[in-house]
């Protein structure tokens, strides 16, 4: 199988233009005595981790581990077969380790071990590119973050100052509205005063020609 790089399509950002669309490409064909089992447990299925993102990105890195297979014989295949069988299982390894020589009269340790490393160093490649994009993100999100918070600060800032002003001017003009009758009384009382006077000496003077009318009507 040639290999793929991995394909992480949307996980921190759209990158589908970005990211190569693995090819479909047949298995291996051993033959029925020496072929591996075609499915192995997921270990993801198990998560038992609150990460809502755990099965789909290990479901990522097993995609793309799978991805990495090689034509021919070597640990790709030697590490599916024993994950089937169970990795604590000693005889899968034995069994894996046999079937691969049918396939490859050369294996070694050695060389399962070499090959090993290959597809770590691939994996820690793609690990170190997400793990870039993901704090170039975090980096992104935090400024982003910073620049909106200074911004509400300010604006929250600013409204207090206005509102402690506005409750200033509120308390002035409540103290000038409690004042305005006692600072008005005096005028008040005095125009009070001058209409009553007006009243009184206008119905006096009235009143004194009535008198002389009454006067004229009786004597004359």
């Amino acid at each position: 199988m040639s290999k793929e790089g991995f394909n992480w399509k949307g996980l921190f950002v759209n990158d589908s233009d970005d990211q190569p669309t693995p090819k479909n490409t047949e298995p291996v064909d051993y033959s029925t005595e020496t072929k591996f089992p075609s499915s192995q447990p997921n270990p993801s299925v198990s998560n038992t981790s609150p990460n809502p993102f755990i099965n789909e990105i290990a479901g990522v890195y097993e995609a793309g581990f799978n991805s990495l297979n090689q034509a021919d014989f070597d640990f790709f295949e030697l590490y599916k077969s024993v994950m089937a069988v169970g990795p604590t299982n000693p005889q899968s390894y034995q069994m894996a380790f046999t079937m691969g020589k049918t396939i490859k009269g050369d294996l070694t340790k050695d060389f399962l071990i070499e090959k090993s490393k290959f597809y770590i160093d691939e994996i820690e490649k793609v690990h170190a590119k997400y793990e870039a994009t993901g704090n170039s993100r975090k980096h992104d999100l935090d400024i982003s973050i910073t620049r909106t918070k200074v911004n509400l600060t300010k604006a929250v800032s600013d409204l207090e100052t206005q509102i402690s002003q506005l409750q200033a001017e509120l308390e002035s003009k409540k103290k000038e509205l409690s004042k305005i009758d006692a600072e008005n009384m005096d005028q008040y009382t005095e125009i009070h005063l001058k209409m009553e006077a007006n009243n009184f000496a206008k119905q006096k003077l009235v009143d004194s020609i009535n008198q002389v009318v009454s006067g004229i009507n009786q004597y004359l």
